[in-house]
């Protein structure tokens, strides 16, 4: 076991309120103020570099119903109307953000996500594609990627995004046991997903990706394992295993959650520890925070050459860095600038009727931004502290450039949590379980924020 010297006492010391850094800043030091100029200024300036790719995401925010756990932003309808409303505001978007842009620009990678982006049906989905292929240059080899929700799929569904160029899914599986399932809301028999797996792998999908829940009410060592039995079983080539983040002041939904019976932090961070066990002995290899994949994966590979990249989309191979969001709730990250749409679909869509950006707040970042986002970003990609990491761009040492970060992170080889080697600070496996808490000391806001809880606990 990889946790054997993780006491009780530590977790309790260190489980506090902290980022995942899927950016930095994080979103709640972005300014209300950042308007709809600043964006168009965002967008002409990168107008002006037309040959730097980018990645797309759309969010689909409809789902039929509301699981207790999620945290993510959705809407619940089941009109199919009220789809072709928002598909009417998403062309809108699209058209006005191209228009400052210009059209034709290459993308290298598209995901949709949700929401059920699955949700909708053909025509829709081949209207969305359709729109997005007239203004972008979808590249041939683009990674275009779908999350899907197993308990509406169908294999026609499937057969369709195959052949509009989709080449990875992502099944939301979260835990096979019925009473976990009873417990967050969301009753999915094995035999969906396994239908749905099935399909894909019929269909010659190039990645198959799990999303599993650790820390969720009713799961135990053992139901837990038996989940990662079946997925070991079935073999995607992916499994992302994310932490419960229960924050029922941000997601009202989660005040269904039992929280009596959630397991405590010591118990959930060993669910994890037996997921690293278990996949590893399966074969599967650790990628940063919460992933895992096969051998041959694109995301194992990239770790091992340290190309591995991580965005508001989760880790990827891709080396772009300009993504660029629509729909509600939709974060951009372009040209050192940071930009949210409108979460709420009444004025996400009363916006874009006035022929006006949904942005609701953004952030342009400082040099010192780009400097702690490039460290973190490298600490939460691959799992070291080098010093030269920052002389390329900075003309000095990454001690000469964050003295006071790199003092307090000394305390953590203490704790065994990283180890000195030559020329860089190296994540030790103990380390990895609590890479959010050292990532955090690169932080320059986190100390200033409100006392008042944002994020989820690091375990």
């Amino acid at each position: 076991m990889t946790m054997l010297t993780i006491t009780p006492d530590t977790v309790a010391r260190y489980n506090r309120p902290g980022p995942r850094y899927t950016s930095y800043p994080t979103v709640p030091v972005w300014s209300k103020n950042f308007s709809e100029i600043d964006y168009i200024q965002t967008l002409t300036t990168l107008r002006q570099h037309a040959a730097e790719p980018l990645a797309l995401y759309v969010h689909l925010p409809f789902c039929a119903e509301r699981c207790h756990y999620c945290g993510c932003n959705a809407t619940v309808t089941r009109r199919a109307p009220v789809v072709d409303g928002y598909l009417d505001r998403l062309e809108r978007e699209m058209h006005l953000v191209t228009a400052h842009l210009g059209t034709g620009r290459r993308i290298v990678e598209m995901h949709w996500g949700g929401g059920t982006p699955n949700f909708l049906d053909a025509a829709q989905t081949r209207r969305l594609v359709a729109l997005v292929r007239s203004l972008f240059d979808v590249a041939p080899n683009a990674e275009l990627s779908v999350e899907v929700d197993p308990r509406i799929a169908t294999y026609d569904q499937f057969a369709l995004y195959r052949e509009l160029g989709f080449r990875r899914v992502s099944l939301g599986v979260q835990d096979f046991d019925p009473a976990v399932q009873r417990a967050i809301g969301r009753l999915q028999p094995v035999e969906q997903t396994i239908a749905s797996y099935t399909a894909c792998r019929d269909l010659g999908f190039a990645s198959i990706n799990f999303d599993l829940v650790y820390g969720l009410p009713a799961q135990t060592e053992a139901t837990f394992g038996d989940t990662l039995a079946r997925v070991i079983e079935l073999a995607p080539d992916r499994i992302a295993t994310f932490s419960y983040a229960h924050v029922p002041w941000v997601k009202p939904n989660q005040k269904y959650v039992d929280i009596t019976a959630m397991p405590d932090a010591t118990t959930k961070l060993g669910l994890l520890d037996m997921a690293i066990e278990q996949l590893g002995a399966a074969g599967y290899t650790w990628i940063g925070l919460d992933h895992f994949a096969l051998p041959d994966d694109e995301l194992t590979i990239a770790q091992c050459e340290r190309r591995l990249h991580r965005n508001f989309m989760g880790y990827t191979a891709q080396s772009t860095t300009n993504v660029l969001a629509f729909g509600m709730s939709g974060i951009s990250d372009l040209a050192n600038s940071y930009i949210q749409n409108d979460s709420k679909l009444g004025t996400y869509q009363k916006a874009i009727d006035a022929g006006h950006l949904p942005v609701v707040r953004g952030h342009h970042l400082s040099s010192d931004d780009v400097l702690r986002r490039h460290v973190i970003n490298h600490l939460m990609c691959n799992l070291e502290l080098p010093e030269h990491l920052t002389l390329p761009t900075c003309g000095a040492t990454l001690s000469e450039m964050l003295p006071e970060a790199m003092e307090r992170v000394e305390h953590y080889i203490d704790e065994g949590w990283l180890v000195r080697e030559p020329g860089r600070l190296t994540v030790t496996m103990t380390g990895r379980f609590f890479l959010r808490n050292i990532a955090m000391e690169f932080d320059g806001y986190f100390q200033q924020q409100t006392e008042t809880p944002i994020f989820s606990k690091t375990v």
